[in-house]
């Protein structure tokens, strides 16, 4: 498929959107990427974008969601933030994505050696920062397996702290939006959190 139209948007259904993530993530990690010609892409898309999915991840460098889902131009909304958390304008974002654009997943990708969640897990303050950081303490202090060195230094402290914030922004965004909670309940939209294996490319989904 060459872009994403109304058409095509109109007939997947989430749970079909979730595959063709799945799908892309998988040629992602054995270097199957999809042949495509972006610039016609631009072209085509250039007055009317039909995207599928909106996913949120981190502004990790190395955690770019068009590339590990192997997307081309139109096929995704891509929110960006440290520590994949949420805020106001995050919530209308995804709104407009789904209530008016048509997308059919929403997606809170976190990933492995995130710096914000060692950020949070270390108490660091610096300016902005903090008010930042503080949106993933909630996930730190949740975290109760873990006794001795509860900091960056303890990796696997680190990867339970990023788990469970994925999963409460998954939450967030249920318990703050009444557009996008009815949107869920009637099965127009799916939302779940998945974490990026940075070393592997690999995506592993969280699925009930």
């Amino acid at each position: 498929m060459k872009y994403h139209t109304k058409e095509t948007q109109s007939k997947l259904t989430p749970k079909s959107a979730l595959q063709i993530l799945k799908e892309g993530n998988l040629r992602f990690i054995n270097n199957l990427k999809l042949s495509r010609n972006l610039l016609e892409q631009a072209g085509y898309t250039a007055e009317k974008q039909y995207p599928f999915a909106i996913i949120l991840s981190c502004i990790d460098s190395r955690t770019s969601s068009e590339l590990i889902f192997d997307q081309g131009l139109g096929d995704i909304f891509s929110v960006r933030i440290a520590g994949n958390i949420i805020n106001e304008d995050i919530l209308g974002s995804m709104e407009f994505a789904c209530k008016i654009a048509g997308a059919k997943i929403i997606l809170v990708l976190g990933h492995t050696e995130c710096g914000a969640i060692k950020g949070a897990c270390d108490h660091i303050e610096l300016g902005n920062l903090t008010a930042l950081l503080s949106k993933i303490q909630p996930a730190v202090y949740d975290e109760k397996t873990e006794v001795k060195n509860r900091n960056s230094s303890n990796k696997k402290f680190v990867e339970k702290v990023t788990i469970i914030n994925i999963h409460r922004t998954v939450e967030g965004i249920e318990q703050r939006s009444a557009i996008l909670k009815e949107m869920i309940e009637k099965g127009e939209v799916i939302i779940l959190g998945a974490i990026h294996e940075i070393v592997t490319g690999r995506v592993v989904f969280f699925e009930n």
